[in-house]
């Protein structure tokens, strides 16, 4: 009997399926990059152009990383739809 495309992905195992391939890596980093952000908690000062702010370093690491991560957000979806549209 042949096999049907549901049996296939049924024995498929969990990390080679191709989501969970691409959202690993990412976990992993921004479990590692949460972990070095909140051990850092000193507090320190930060020149904003003209204004010196005392906060605790790990909130500047927070929002570094947040918008590093609202950048590469915005990059993925760019290209992403740059490349589903296809000219005729």
């Amino acid at each position: 009997m042949a096999q049907t495309s549901t049996d296939h992905k049924a024995h498929t195992p969990f990390f080679s399926r191709p989501g969970v391939r691409r959202v690993a890596p990412f976990a992993l980093i921004t479990v590692i990059a949460l972990v070095f952000i909140f051990e850092n908690r000193t507090s320190i000062r930060i020149r904003l152009l003209i204004p010196v702010v005392t906060m605790p370093l790990w909130g500047a690491l927070l929002i570094a990383w947040g918008l590093g991560m609202l950048g590469c957000a915005f990059t993925l979806r760019r290209r992403s739809n740059r490349h589903s549209q296809r000219p005729e």
